[in-house]
């Protein structure tokens, strides 16, 4: 049985909108709004969602880049906090989770070489001598596909799909326990993308990590994944194993995620449901069921003023009690 790793309960993160003249918070915009996750040692846990549901600030909350209104972030049974203290461990906390961004050509830093870029975490963590720190640079280079050569150039002077080997790179230089992929393929041309992914297969195996894996594209979370979470609004409507749940999806909003997938068969004629009606705001979040509201549920009445929890369908695989947008 495997053990689990990284634990979120009820995480909740809440920017303040402020306007007016004497800029005042007027407004709370939910972007995460009662997450709870778990991930086992050595899984790759799949996280799908339409733009502006909070993926990406789930991310960046799991790496210390954001600090979370309410909840508990545990990594190993342990608080993960990003606040320093007397034993130095918010900088042991930020060695155990990095995170590969979406776009190579901003997170690298275009002024560094690339052995620069690698050398820089080691560096700051104390990595042992310069010789060390060079050994591991060139290990790094091996590890994603890259000459030996490629340490004294720039980022500019690579391809899209080479600058993301580098930031995997860069993200594994100090062995972390838990690695956040946000987005890394969806910035990358068709032909190279499928080169990266099968890089990730390889390094999952090798590596044995443990990832978060945010992408929209939900054939290719299906391809990497153990299993997969579906986000809408700040709130995970679904989960549960990544063929098992793209199979039998239970959820409305995961029903419309699969059914936008393309088929590469010119001959196969599936059937569309367009999603009516207008994402709402994490400005003003309706008071029931977030996606019923949308589409306009006859059954929508029922959800106002109730707290829809995840319920288990099957063993795993995990829903959103709602009347609206459920049929088990």
């Amino acid at each position: 049985m495997k053990k689990e790793l990284l634990t979120i309960t009820d995480l909740r993160l809440h920017f303040p909108v402020k306007g007016g003249i004497w800029r005042r918070q007027v407004a709370t915009c939910k972007a995460v709004d009662g997450v709870s996750l778990s991930i086992q040692k050595g899984e790759t846990l799949g996280l799908v969602g339409e733009s502006g549901c909070g993926k990406s600030t789930l991310a960046r909350t799991l790496v210390g880049l954001n600090k979370a209104s309410i909840g508990e972030i545990l990594l190993s049974g342990q608080p993960l906090s990003f606040l320093p203290d007397r034993s130095g461990r918010s900088k042991s906390n930020r060695k155990r989770v990095q995170m590969v961004f979406q776009d190579p050509a901003e997170s690298l830093n275009a002024r560094h070489t690339v052995r620069q870029i690698l050398e820089e975490p080691l560096i700051i963590h104390n990595w042992g001598p310069p010789d060390t720190r060079a050994f591991r640079v060139l290990e790094l280079l091996e590890l994603v596909g890259l000459p030996e050569s490629a340490q004294s150039k720039y980022p500019f002077e690579f391809s899209g799909g080479q600058r993301q080997r580098i930031g995997i790179a860069r993200a594994l230089a100090l062995n972390p326990e838990l690695l956040v992929l946000d987005e890394p393929v969806s910035a990358l041309d068709l032909s190279i993308r499928s080169q990266v992914i099968n890089l990730l297969l390889d390094l999952k195996k090798e590596l044995n990590l443990t990832c978060l894996f945010i992408a929209h594209d939900l054939s290719v979370v299906r391809h990497l994944s153990d299993r997969i979470a579906v986000m809408y609004l700040g709130k995970i409507v679904e989960v549960g194993p990544a063929q098992e749940l793209v199979a039998n999806p239970l959820h409305a909003y995961t029903r419309s995620l699969v059914e936008a997938v393309p088929r590469p068969d010119p001959r196969f004629r599936g059937q569309f449901t367009v999603i009516s009606g207008e994402v709402p705001s994490p400005i003003n979040p309706p008071p029931g069921c977030a996606f019923g509201y949308r589409r306009g549920s006859s059954h929508y009445s029922q959800t106002v003023g109730k707290t829809l929890k995840l319920v288990e369908h099957q063993p795993g695989h995990w829903v959103q009690d709602c009347p609206c947008c459920c049929q088990h």
